[in-house]
């Protein structure tokens, strides 16, 4: 035997209601009670609240163990003089998957991202750069109300909320819940007359502002790293200021590649200086010209790559230590006939020695030509000496004559 059947009889079931019948009663009177769905009526948001309440107590075993036993003065001394419950439109929420949003409201603006893009001479040697945004600031005139004092009203269309619920039946005991702005309040939960607008801000409360922010790039820094400036953001009443984010994007470099904290370029040099040694004079990101020597005797080949160290990227927040110059080599040889036949002779003797083959009468000897990748070899020859074939007197021979 129960002490107390109201909170069963608020949801119109039995002291004996599994959980089952208890979760179906709630989603029909709920549903049924939503305030959403009664503007008119004063009493459905009470009815709402008491359902809720009634259901969070009768679907926890320990509280309806306690109601059952002592009732409603019973779950008032264990818990405390009554807490510990969800509101009505939280456990609503919970339970048609609304997410309680009611219970999170923001407390900080969004933040504003920027691109800047900055040369990787600008991330070699640091720079500093002026950006000019617009923001919105708080309007001075009405210190964000929007009018005069006492004009602002609650919207009633969405109870301030500035939100709209909209509940949809979309098959047998299931229920979705639509969330949407408030068109009538444009989201904003209150509504301000026209006549009672502020003047300078047309009751929009914030204004729009001009700021000139001061990027510091620091040495080393890559692309994608972020500079921000908190509380530099859009400014909203009741809200802290969100944050400037400012993402660094390179700029491509002409001669240069970065990959981490090394630069790579490409070197091309001669066959003479390939073979015989060279030097060539870079220019640095930072002006300054540094040489680069292969000694006589030392062979590069084509598509080598050396590197210099300590010539790279400097290290961020360590600037004193830098990559590596990482030198990837193009060799170009010269054109076709470029030497005459005696001198020949004479390089063959320089260079080293020939592979000699010997080549007989059985051999067949073809001709090296130009590669030309858009030219089509003649595939189509032995279909057309199978045509020959069957259009030949054999292929006549065989067709069939009419008279």
């Amino acid at each position: 035997m129960v002490k107390e059947t109201k909170l069963y009889d608020i949801l119109s079931v039995s002291s004996s209601a599994n959980d089952s019948e208890l979760k179906k009663a709630y989603r029909k009177l709920a549903i049924k009670y939503h305030p959403d769905k009664n503007p008119d009526d004063p009493t459905a948001s009470e009815k709402f609240k008491e359902i809720s309440y009634a259901y969070e107590v009768l679907s926890d075993q320990k509280k309806r163990r306690i109601y059952d036993e002592g009732g409603e003065q019973a779950l008032k001394e264990g818990s405390g003089g009554g807490g510990g419950f969800h509101s009505a439109h939280d456990l609503f929420d919970m339970f048609f998957g609304g997410g309680g949003s009611r219970s999170r409201q923001p407390t900080k603006g969004k933040d504003v991202v920027h691109q800047l893009r900055v040369s990787l001479e600008d991330m070699y040697n640091g720079a500093t750069k002026r950006l000019s945004l617009q923001k919105n600031v708080i309007c001075e005139k009405c210190n964000g109300r929007g009018g005069k004092e006492g004009a602002v009203s609650k919207c009633m269309t969405c109870r301030g909320t500035g939100i709209q619920v909209k509940i949809h039946q979309i098959g047998p005991g299931m229920m979705q819940q639509i969330q949407s702005m408030c068109r009538d309040c444009e989201g904003k939960g209150e509504r301000i007359n026209a006549k009672d607008r502020c003047k300078n801000c047309h009751g929009k409360k914030v204004m729009k502002q001009s700021k000139i922010l001061e990027v510091h790039v620091d040495k080393g820094m890559n692309e994608g790293q972020k500079v921000v400036f908190h509380g530099e953001g859009d400014q909203e009443p009741g809200l802290e200021a969100g944050d400037v984010v400012i993402v660094l994007v390179e700029k491509e470099h002409n001669i240069f590649h970065r990959q981490n904290e090394d630069l790579l370029m490409k070197l091309e040099v001669n066959i003479t200086e390939a073979l015989c040694g060279f030097s060539r004079v870079i220019k640095t990101l930072d002006s300054r010209d540094i040489v680069v020597t292969s000694h006589p005797g030392e062979v590069i080949k084509h598509g080598d790559i050396k590197c210099v160290h300590g010539e790279g990227m400097p290290i961020y927040r360590d600037p004193f230590q830098k990559g590596r110059l990482i030198l990837q080599f193009k060799v170009n040889f010269p054109d076709n006939n470029w030497i005459s036949q005696e001198n020949i002779k004479r390089l063959e003797k320089l260079l080293p020695t020939k592979e000699h083959v010997d080549i007989d009468e059985e051999m067949e000897e073809v001709n090296l030509q130009e590669y030309d990748p858009n030219h089509r070899s003649n595939s189509s020859g032995r279909n057309a000496y199978d045509e020959d074939d069957e259009d030949g007197p054999q292929g006549r021979g065989m067709q069939c004559q009419t008279h």
